[in-house]
């Protein structure tokens, strides 16, 4: 039903433009686009927005296409239209969707620019006026942020998101004292999250107060699931320090366990190195590669194997060799039933082996 409508919406169009009636097809085309973002049908919503800037470029046509664009994810597009709409014609949905477009796009300083634009014009945008404060603290500029939270401070000390930001900003600028009043404030306001506990706890760490630290930081890895390995470890560490040695052990093994790399990715990892590294003829490095693999997967036959032919006849390291031809054959056979590649690897390796052993009778005599 509905394709038949923007079947007869085009037909209609057609006849109107033939008529020269433009201003016609725009509203056509207009209202034919708003039917279909209703439907949340972008991908012909975008059709008919097109054709609508075709005919007029003005505020309203940029408007809505790049609303298009934005809820399509094409950030780029939708930025482009709307930075070259004068400021007083954009809408605040508009303005919000040009700030996240560069901020998707990962141009920050786009992203201050156009929100500080925004925050000036509505600044009671508690999100945007938080987002502009972590970006100005990521930034390295926290001051610049803390100055537009301030401003916010005077008529709502109560938003969540913008007393975290303002939060994060005076824990980057390294003012922990402030930074500590807004946590407990955050806590008192019911946000008892990962990352404020964890925060009061690290801000408690560095104004010294190790008792209030680890409270938090408790607190804070019990909510990770005590999985958060840097809590674990700033956790244990302050437990060293406040004399509760056995738990800061604890927590400190823990934290190793945790910051352990997961041992499938690293095989994968490490064994393409070792190639990479071979076939680029790096032979010192495709050995460590290969080393390095073996301690995430110490039972590859093969690993052991191409560290011995490495040694043998790329660096010429006879010890080593030797020594990783006989780790090779003592794994290789224990396989009751070798295929064809290993039993030849088998036969080869000994023959290396034996090979070396002759040497050494001849050095001997």
């Amino acid at each position: 039903m509905h394709r038949l409508i923007n079947m007869f919406v085009l037909a209609l169009m057609a006849v109107t433009t033939a008529r020269g009636e433009d201003s016609d097809s725009l509203t056509i085309c207009l209202q034919a686009g708003d039917s279909c973002m209703q439907q949340y049908n972008t991908f012909e919503a975008l059709e008919y927005f097109q054709q609508a800037f075709s005919l007029t470029d003005n505020s309203t046509t940029r408007q809505k296409l790049a609303d298009c664009y934005y809820k399509r994810a094409n950030y780029r597009q939708c930025a482009d239209l709307l930075k070259n709409v004068e400021q007083d014609s954009l809408s605040h949905e508009a303005l919000r969707q040009l700030c996240f477009s560069y901020q998707k796009q990962g141009d920050t300083d786009s992203y201050i620019f156009w929100t500080e634009q925004l925050v000036n014009r509505y600044p009671m945008d508690g999100e945007m006026v938080a987002g502009l404060i972590l970006a100005f603290a990521q930034n390295h500029q926290p001051q610049n942020g803390l100055r537009y939270g301030s401003s916010y401070w005077l008529h709502d000390m109560y938003n969540i998101l913008v007393n975290r930001a303002m939060a994060d900003a005076y824990f980057l600028d390294r003012n922990f004292t402030a930074a500590l009043m807004c946590y407990e404030d955050l806590l008192e306001q019911g946000d008892s999250t990962f990352n404020t506990l964890y925060s009061a706890g690290m801000c408690y760490s560095q104004i010294e107060d190790l008792e209030r630290a680890y409270k938090y930081l408790q607190l804070a890895f019990l909510i990770s699931g005590m999985q958060h390995y840097g809590c674990a470890y700033r956790l244990g560490v302050i437990c060293v320090d406040t004399k509760r040695y056995e738990e800061g052990l604890g927590y400190l093994n823990l934290a190793t366990e945790l910051i352990r790399p997961d041992t499938t990715v690293m095989k994968a990892i490490t064994l393409s190195q070792g190639e990479g590294y071979y076939l680029t003829q790096q032979y010192d490095k495709a050995i460590d590669a290969w080393k390095e693999h073996l301690t995430y997967n110490p039972g590859s036959i093969a690993t052991y194997y191409n560290i011995a032919n490495a040694y043998a006849y790329l660096v010429n390291d006879v010890t080593q060799a030797k020594a990783y031809y006989q780790q090779f054959l003592t794994l290789a056979r224990q396989e009751e039933h070798p295929k064809a590649q290993l039993s030849e690897m088998i036969s080869k390796a000994e023959e290396m082996l034996k090979y070396y052993e002759l040497v050494d009778r001849h050095k001997k005599k």
